[in-house]
Parts: structure tokens; C-alpha cells; sequence
């Protein structure tokens, strides 16, 4: 039975790929700042990595089979002063599983590590990010293939795209869009809406992160994603329509991110050879 370290395991995703760990026999050291039910966990560690004083191995008594890095803040704010702040703290935590022996290390990271780009991404798509967030994880991915070049630890970057579902609290747009309804409003503040996007499930994303850490098989960068583009338009008005939202997109209100490709997508080869393995292939 595979024993997996996850960090951020009582976040947005993390819940959700800590629940499909456990169903596919996975065994979770839960490691956050918070962990209101400890009785989820195989063991749990409250903590906070990103302090000064933080060191792993005061935590784990016993070796964790792989370790997969989930926490992050501020994922929807892109811009947010703690994505540089924080880089050194979540590079040092990634050093220390290094050094404690845990020979699979797999950290979530961001379509926006690529910035600017249409068409589809794979592992060979140059980085150029456009973003503290994008800028910011892509020097963590950048720095983690620097210090495991040439050893024997199994490393994914696990890169994800648009995710949507379990969006009360979100703050995706899709979050803020129940969250408006709720309040009343009749009209939602929009883009143009015609950028198209590799759009996912919570529940389908926390399939393929908890598939891609369970082998170790395929490694490297690893497209969580469904490899079909969707326009946002398109997306946001399906989800209005299927949770019934009493409430109408204001297009052109805001302008479109300079930002953002008018078509991106992820090349989904990895994450479906991953997947038949678990007799499943990426979805939208």
C-alpha cells in the first residue's frame, strides 16, 4: 500500500485528491497549516512548511512511499506579492523531502508557468509567464529538474489548466459567479469571452493528480487537463445553465487579460497513457 505526503491536503484540491487517493488505496500523511479532521488521515502533520523554523524530518518518523506539493496561496490572484515571497520557502520545503530520502516528488503546477501561447502545450513548450503566479512556478519547476538532474528520484510536475466544480468557496470564476447569484444580482461583470481554454473538473483533475502520483512510471511534466479548448463563453454560460443561475454575463465589461492566449489547450498524451492504467482517459 503506497504511503503518499500531501501537502495543502485540507485545500480546494486537495480534499478532493485526498479522497481519491484513499479510493484507490493510497494511504495519506495529510500535511497542512490546519487539519480540522484528523480521522481522514492514515497520520496527519500540522504545519506550516513555508516557516523558517519548518523541518521535515522533526515530522515524519517513518519514510512516505512518494511526496505530492499541493500548497500553495493566492492561486487565483496572480499577481499577488506572496508568489515571490513565498518561491525560496517551497523550494527549501522540496529540498528537504529530497533530503530525507522520499524518492518521488510530484508538485502541482500551471499552464500559466507557459504564458503567451496558442495551441497546444506539452513538455517541450517554451515558458515565457506573464505573471507573478506564472513566474513564480515556473522558477520552482525550473529549480526542482536543476537539483534532481542526474539522480534517481522520480520527479512529475504536475501542470493544470482551468479547473471548475465545488465552487462555493472557489475563487475561480465560476466561484464568484455562485457567490453573486446568491447575493442577488442579476448581471455578472464579463470578458469577451472568445479565449478558448483546456477546462477541467475538480473531481476529474483530483483523478488524474491522484493517478499520476500513484505509478511512478511516466515522470516529468504531466498535463492535468482534458486536451480539448472550450471557449469561456462557452464554459461559463453552460455552468449558468446547469446550476441554474438566475443571472446574464455583462460581455465587455472588463477587458481581456494581455495575458492569455486566444486558444491553449494541453497535449493530453502523458495523462491518458497514465490513465489506462486505471482503465480511465482524460475527459472534459
Amino acid at each position: 500500500m503506497k504511503t503518499i505526503l500531501v501537502t495543502g491536503a485540507c485545500g480546494y484540491i486537495g480534499r478532493h485528491v485526498v479522497d481519491t487517493i484513499t479510493k484507490m488505496g493510497g494511504q495519506v500523511i495529510a500535511l497542512d497549516r490546519t487539519i480540522p479532521d484528523p480521522a481522514l488521515f492514515y497520520e496527519s502533520i500540522e504545519a506550516d512548511i513555508l516557516s523558517p523554523d519548518f523541518d521535515l524530518k522533526d515530522y515524519i518518523a517513518e519514510k512516505p512511499d512518494a511526496c505530492l506539493h499541493l500548497a500553495w496561496s493566492n492561486g487565483f490572484n496572480h499577481n499577488a506579492l506572496s508568489h515571490m515571497e513565498d518561491l525560496s520557502g517551497h523550494f527549501k520545503f522540496l529540498n528537504q523531502v529530497l533530503e530525507n530520502g522520499i524518492k518521488q516528488l510530484a508538485v502541482m503546477g500551471s499552464m500559466h508557468e507557459v504564458g503567451y501561447w496558442e495551441g497546444p502545450i506539452d513538455e517541450s513548450t517554451p515558458c515565457n509567464p506573464q505573471s507573478l503566479y506564472g513566474i513564480a512556478k515556473d522558477a520552482l519547476r525550473r529549480a526542482v529538474f536543476v537539483q534532481t538532474k542526474g539522480t534517481e528520484e522520480k520527479v512529475q510536475w504536475l501542470r493544470g489548466y482551468y479547473i471548475y466544480g465545488d465552487d462555493s468557496t472557489s475563487q475561480s470564476i465560476f466561484g464568484k459567479l455562485i457567490r453573486a447569484a446568491a447575493r442577488g444580482n442579476r448581471s455578472f461583470p464579463f470578458t469577451s469571452g472568445k479565449n478558448k481554454y483546456d477546462f477541467l473538473s475538480i473531481d476529474e483533475l483530483a483523478f488524474q493528480v491522484a493517478a499520476c502520483v500513484m505509478q511512478d512510471e511516466v515522470t516529468g511534466i504531466i498535463n492535468c487537463c482534458s486536451g480539448k479548448p472550450v471557449s469561456l463563453a462557452e464554459q461559463v454560460e453552460w455552468f449558468i445553465e446547469s446550476n441554474n443561475l438566475d443571472i446574464s454575463l455583462e460581455y465587455g465589461a472588463f477587458p481581456d487579460r494581455v495575458y492569455d492566449s486566444p486558444g491553449v489547450w494541453g497535449n493530453p498524451e502523458k495523462i491518458d497513457a497514465i490513465l489506462t492504467q486505471f482503465g480511465h482517459m482524460a475527459t472534459p
